[in-house]
């Protein structure tokens, strides 16, 4: 199922019965109505592969979507989520290199249903840990009465902490570009969906909404997370259902096969496994085929081109895994956007322009005929052009809020040293505060505090998410309005520029995306045309292990580890281990996340200029050796037609010796 969509079309579609070179006994056409039943059971195999790559991109996306939402919920720090993330992968590790070995030996479409069973009840049980775990709390001040009796939040002379809020209880044409394009449409509905379900509260249905004190732009806000996996799941248990009642090959019609069709679709189709085929009523055998894989894998990674085209595409889908995973993750914490309007964002305007730069990239390919030197020069051109406007999102970030005692002292002055004794001051001394809480405030001076015991709030009034805070001592000496030392739930807004900053990085953002994915076919036509016809089944799944395995799985791991070291301000589980990440700093976490994303792809544009070397100097060979072999021909032509001329002309009749020379 993870392998080309091109190689489950080719192999459904041929039929497999013909011998290898050997001529068929049946030389007439097929008629019309041989051919209706051929051509209707592919277009049903089409429209199921496509709602199966549906089904996959949208899982996929939707998993990228909650990265945040789950960090969150369980409280861990990005990079275990991390390892969650790059775990979607593993189970590839052991199944892509064999399916697209000897799959095209079995029943293709039964494979094909089985994994989307399996597809579907894993994602299923994704989604499983919110039905057996208690219900979702997060740190806030929450006074014991709903009226609007004033409670100190500073406990004067107390030894006892600032009360843990209490929360209630919870009973919890129909052809190749088609399947393609469903595939990239798939993500663009996951991100959506969690959109939607970011929106919705982790705990709707099992709790009075009326009574949470946080907005869906709170960072402690966690969405629905669960509510996308199950649709999900339950799509890919559907799309399994139509693969069990098709035939395990199909006899194309001779009118394809005798087409002068050049295109690099028809070539891939017409030039497949030759060297796999049986003859009629012979039964494929795994043991023969498994004696022929090392020497088949032996053979790929012989082939220079490949294996550089191999390296530099596994260090760019390092790139480009890290970015996404973390993209809305980056938005959030770098412009103070909610999670659901960074996962809408990604999924209304970066994924198509994704989709409409692979389209863009397929359309120059196929009507300016380039070749494959030409592919790979527009891969690396676009690798190039793409990174150099990935550079200007460096300067197109915001500054950190003002969070006293982390990027702030308590005076509003700048810079503060952080220290485990940062967030006490002389103005909440008197007051019995913990460190490890996060219950953050906005101060009338708008400055952010950890919570309102550590900004010297004496009295509160209100309650949920209109309680005020009063006489609030740390905040009276920074502030420059004489008597408002009062404030409210709730973080501190951005400054103004950081709106318009975020523009900025959405119209970067686009264009960079446009860009890297206007390489993406001509590096795939690259991959085909560069390795044997024989192998491109075998070549493809090879590509796509090393793709996920390699890339897919550790790239979020490592770069959840570099975001983890920008954090400021831990928060702590009740069982006292270390919790999620409450504040970041912004300029570390940016240069971080591109950093780290223009390094690998600096990497990958060293490699793709080796891949065109090589292929120059190979092309250039081949090209001289096809001159001295054509211009021997030539000679051995001319000196045969020579030799023939003179015995011709010695066995005619009218010929004597001495003949030319008396005329």
């Amino acid at each position: 199922m993870d392998t080309s969509s091109k190689e489950n079309i080719q192999l459904f579609s041929k039929n497999s019965m013909q011998p290898v070179g050997r001529p068929s006994f049946k030389t007439e056409y097929p008629s019309s109505e041989e051919k209706q039943p051929c051509c209707g059971e592919l277009k049903v195999f089409l429209g199921a592969l496509s709602f199966v790559y549906f089904a996959k991109a949208l899982a996929e996306g939707y998993l990228k979507s909650t990265i945040t939402q789950i960090e969150r919920r369980f409280d861990i720090p990005s990079s275990l989520v991390g390892v969650i993330d790059g775990s979607f992968e593993i189970g590839n590790l052991l199944v892509i290199t064999f399916v697209s070995y000897f799959g095209a030996k079995l029943h293709r479409p039964k494979i094909i249903g089985a994994g989307c069973l399996i597809m579907g009840v894993g994602t299923l049980l994704i989604a499983m840990p919110h039905f057996f775990m208690e219900q979702y709390r997060y740190e806030r001040y929450s006074p014991f009465s709903n009226s609007t009796f004033s409670i100190s939040p500073c406990f004067l002379g107390s030894n006892s902490p600032l009360p843990i809020s209490v929360m209630e209880k919870s009973q919890s044409k129909i052809n190749n570009g088609c399947v393609q394009t469903v595939a990239i449409i798939g993500p663009i509905f996951g991100f959506l969906l969690g959109s939607l379900c970011a929106k919705l509260y982790v705990d709707i249905g099992f709790v009075n909404l009326d009574h949470i004190t946080i907005t869906p732009k709170d960072p402690q806000w966690v969405g629905a997370w669960w509510l996308g996996y199950l649709i999900a799941g339950s799509i890919s248990l559907l799309a399994a259902v139509p693969f069990w009642y098709l035939p395990k090959s199909l006899p194309r019609p001779r009118s394809r096969e005798d087409s002068n069709s050049s295109s690099e679709k028809s070539k891939f189709i017409t030039d497949d496994h030759t060297d796999y085929q049986t003859p009629l009523g012979e039964k494929a055998k795994i043991m023969e085929m498994a004696r022929d894989f090392l020497p088949s894998l032996k053979s790929l990674f012989g082939n220079p081109v490949y294996f550089l085209y191999l390296c530099a595409s596994t260090i760019q889908f390092n790139s480009l895994f890290g970015m996404v995973t973390y993209k809305p993750k980056y938005i959030e914490q770098q412009y103070g956007q909610s999670s659901s309007k960074a996962n809408f964002v990604i999924g209304l305007i970066n994924i198509p322009a994704v989709a409409f730069g692979i389209f863009s990239g397929g359309i120059v390919m196929k009507k300016f005929r380039i070749s494959v030197c030409g592919a790979a020069k527009l891969y690396l051109g676009s690798s190039v052009l793409g990174y150099l406007l990935f550079l200007s999102l460096f300067a197109l970030g915001c500054e950190n809020s003002d969070v006293a005692g982390l990027t702030v002292s308590y005076q509003g002055t700048k810079p503060v040293s952080y220290h485990e004794r940062a967030l006490f001051s002389d103005c909440n001394s008197r007051c019995k505060c913990s460190e490890t809480k996060w219950e953050p405030m906005c101060g009338a001076n708008g400055i952010t505090y950890a919570s309102a015991c550590l900004a010297g709030c004496q009295t509160s009034t209100g309650s949920g998410k209109t309680t005020i805070f009063n006489n609030c001592t740390c905040v009276g000496i920074a502030t420059s309005k004489s008597g408002n030392s009062s404030g409210m739930v709730g973080r501190c807004q951005k400054d103004n520029g950081c709106p318009k900053m975020f523009l900025y990085f959405l119209v970067i953002s686009v264009i960079t995306s446009y860009t890297l994915s206007l390489g993406g076919i001509p590096g795939y036509i690259l991959l085909l045309r560069c390795i044997k016809p024989q192998l491109k089944s075998f070549a493809l799944g090879i590509y796509t292990l090393a793709v996920r395995v390699l890339a897919g799985i550790p790239a979020p791991v490592y770069f959840g580890v570099l975001i983890d070291t920008s954090c400021l301000k831990w928060g702590f589980k009740r069982c006292g281990s270390r919790g999620s990440c409450r504040l970041y700093d912004s300029n570390a976490f940016r240069h971080m996340y591109l950093g780290l994303t223009m390094i690998l792809g600096t990497m990958s544009i060293f490699l793709s200029i080796a891949v065109l070397f090589t292929l120059k100097k190979k092309y250039v060979s081949k090209h001289r050796s096809f001159r001295t072999k054509r211009e021997r021909t030539m000679v051995s032509t001319r000196i045969r037609k020579e030799n023939c001329t003179t015995s011709d002309h010695l066995l005619q009749p009218s010929y004597w010796p001495g003949k030319e020379t008396q005329l």
